[in-house]
């Protein structure tokens, strides 16, 4: 059971990658005016949904310990981000807060899963 945690929180990362990566490469658009949400942002903020789920069942599955109140935060931060970046996914450039809004909050996923124990 720990190698598919182990497997499904790589995943997880590689979700976390693709999200802030693609944010991070258009900040010098984001300061032009002409940033967009890359097709790389979506499938990585669909990753992170579907590999966390996976995780909060396997860890309960291996009688492991679960902070759902923590999951439920990072649950709904996720949907807001997901919500935002498939909604505005074709348009051709997005507003400055926009965009930044999905940076800042794909931070806080990261901070609120890392420093909350």
């Amino acid at each position: 059971m720990d190698v598919l945690i182990n497997v499904f929180v790589a995943l997880h990362i590689i979700g976390i990658a693709a999200l802030l990566g693609g944010f991070l490469t258009q900040m010098k658009a984001m300061g032009a005016g002409t940033a967009r949400f890359s097709p790389a942002m979506l499938h990585g903020a669909l990753t992170m949904l579907v590999t966390g789920i996976a995780l909060v069942g396997l860890n309960q599955a291996d009688d492991q310990t679960v902070n759902n109140v923590k999951i439920g935060i990072k649950m709904a931060v996720l949907v807001v981000i997901l919500a935002l970046v498939y909604v505005k996914r074709d348009e051709e450039t997005v507003d400055k807060g926009l965009f930044a809004a999905v940076g800042g909050l794909t931070v806080a996923n990261i901070f609120i899963a890392t420093l909350w124990t």
